[in-house]
């Protein structure tokens, strides 16, 4: 913990460093040298505040030790009970601090794209893609965020192909993170006359959102295809050409919509996706340059692992990464994913602090 706090105490005085500069005349002249001061104060203040709170209870602890040599008896507890709260204050702080020192995720105050796509099962893996979906809507509506479908394909009996939506509101991101990967269901299929449990499955994939700074998207490396939109086995929709298919010719990745109307309102979709799904490749290669531990956390979104199973027998939820297991499927299903996702986040952080104290040790 020394290095640590070592680490702290210079961040503490640099805080203290720009609080003086911001006092001096001819930096509050400079309006540009003063934002840039004023910012970096701000992104340290609450670790540099943190940490003389450390101190003064560092010091009161030293006092009330030093007060169990008296003579005086009834000293002595109240000096054993004030040293009882400060070790305890001390540990809470420390703990608090690393957590401050830990870089922030400059993507968790971002919108998501969600793509939610029906995997092996056949029909029954559609309705699950249906189910987890409308599960996500719930959660957002629940903790008021704005959903906003961007593409949906759906099956002969209410399920689903493929759905992409985005949900709007600061922090999405940071929440929702950790829900990328493959979803199982265990249940007996409605289609299944022996009442036989099948086993089915949906990929999750959570993007943040890329605003058109973070990708720039040269023109002459998409290809736009424009069709007649159409809906389940393949009957037309709409008698207008106004579906759009964007292909983007370096990585071939293709994105489709024709929920719109207006051939321009499909694009712009269909762009917003791209943009997202190249910003996750950017993201995924700067990961890989930090190594096999970052890898491994639950925050690199994997798709192709296996995250959590919902059995409907035993009405069961289990998270197979931390290990979580809750019976009490409908409500996860109607959207009450809060315990999973407050679990995942603390895992996710206690693993980083595991990572930065090995580096500073």
């Amino acid at each position: 913990m020394s290095t640590i706090l070592d680490r702290v105490a210079k961040i503490a005085d640099r805080y203290d460093e720009l609080t003086q500069l911001m006092a001096d005349p001819a930096v509050a002249a400079d309006f540009t040298r003063l934002s840039e001061i004023d910012r970096e104060r701000q992104e340290i203040e609450e670790l540099a505040q943190v940490y003389r709170r450390y101190e003064v209870a560092r010091t009161q602890l030293q006092e009330n030790q030093a007060l169990l040599e008296e003579t005086d008896e009834e000293l002595r507890e109240l000096a054993e009970l004030e040293i009882e709260s400060l070790t305890s204050e001390l540990a809470a702080l420390e703990k608090q601090m690393k957590s401050l020192l830990l870089p922030k995720d400059p993507r968790d105050d971002k919108n998501v794209i969600v793509e939610i796509r029906a995997g092996t099962g056949g029909e029954e893996a559609g309705l699950f893609a249906a189910e987890l979906y409308r599960m996500y809507v719930r959660w957002a509506e629940a903790h008021r965020y704005k959903v906003e479908e961007l593409s949906l394909s759906e099956t002969g009996l209410g399920g689903l192909k493929e759905v992409v939506f985005a949900i709007k509101g600061k922090g999405a991101y940071s929440k929702l993170k950790y829900e990328s990967g493959v979803h199982r269901v265990q249940r007996v299929p409605v289609t299944e006359s022996a009442g036989r449990i099948h086993t089915s499955a949906a990929t999750v994939a959570v993007l943040p959102e890329a605003d058109e700074i973070d990708v720039v998207i040269n023109d002459n490396d998409i290809r736009i295809d424009i069709f007649r939109s159409s809906g389940p086995g393949g009957q037309s929709v709409n008698t207008t050409d106004s579906a759009v298919r964007l292909t983007h010719l370096p990585t071939g990745i293709v994105i489709s919509c024709q929920d719109e109307k207006s051939q321009l309102q499909n694009k712009l979709k269909a762009m917003r996706i791209l943009r997202s799904r190249l910003y996750e490749i950017e993201e995924q290669k700067r990961a890989e340059a930090l190594g096999a531990a970052r890898r491994s956390q639950i925050g690199s979104g994997d798709r192709s692992e296996k995250i959590r199973t919902y059995n409907f027998p035993q009405s069961r939820v289990t998270d197979h990464r931390i290990g979580l297991t809750v019976y009490q499927l409908d409500n996860v299903l109607n959207g009450a994913l809060d315990e999973f996702i407050e679990e995942l986040a603390a895992h996710d952080q206690a693993q980083r602090l595991e990572a930065m104290s090995a580096e500073l040790a």
